[in-house]
């Protein structure tokens, strides 16, 4: 197998929306287990530090938001109900702007994500990570993961540059699950992927051409 490209400060120290579209293809890595988990980034959400409601920054600095603050390309961890939430973070120091990991192509030992979700070995690997909650299930994430460290190898997950390269379209719509500022088109998913979240009516915006 190729050797693992890291994805370094300068990548994550740009504005939030440009990161998140460009984490699109990229490899998130998690080692646990004895296993090196992979899966291929297919969708993801911005939130900015300024004037977004539904971003968890805009109440300012709290004891679950400082990493937010800190150096950029740090996971940010955070649990909703029963499910955790993996976000990275962006921009420079306290430019608190962060990109919610909401899907991911698993790319080996989908058996094994297969338990970790509780489900039968015929269930469809498409829905195995296509949420937020459900990435984080089957890749073992949680709040004790809170602050790593993505642009180490040495960290137990970290994000790469592909092994190979595809093209693709990215389709830019609404953010979703949410309701302040619902209508803020910050989503951006890997146009025609099918391990996306989001169905017929969600999954509806406007192309961005890739060169």
């Amino acid at each position: 197998m190729p050797r693992d490209v890291l994805l370094l400060e300068e990548f994550y120290d740009r504005k939030t929306e440009e990161v998140a579209v460009d984490l699109l293809g990229k490899i998130f890595v998690r080692r646990v287990d004895g296993r090196k988990l992979l899966g291929r980034i297919v969708e993801v959400e911005a939130y900015l530090w300024e004037h977004d409601e539904a971003a968890h920054a805009v109440a300012g600095k709290t004891n679950r938001t400082q990493i937010l603050y800190g150096p950029s390309g740090h996971a940010y961890i955070f649990r909703l109900r029963a499910h955790h939430c993996l976000n990275v973070v962006a921009e420079p120091e306290n430019s608190p702007g962060c990109v919610l990991i909401r899907a991911l192509e698993p790319l080996n030992y989908h058996d094994y994500l297969k338990e970790n979700r509780r489900k039968r070995p015929h269930f469809r690997i498409e829905d195995l990570c296509n949420g937020p909650g459900k990435l984080c299930q089957s890749f073992k994430i949680n709040l004790d993961q809170y602050g790593i460290d993505l642009k180490s190898l040495e960290s137990e997950m970290y994000i790469i540059e592909p092994y190979d390269k595809i093209d693709f379209d990215v389709l830019i719509t609404k953010r979703i699950g949410i309701t302040k500022h619902a209508d803020w088109e910050q989503r951006y998913i890997i146009a025609e992927n099918s391990y996306v979240s989001g169905n017929k009516r969600t999954n509806v915006g406007q192309i961005l051409k890739r060169s």
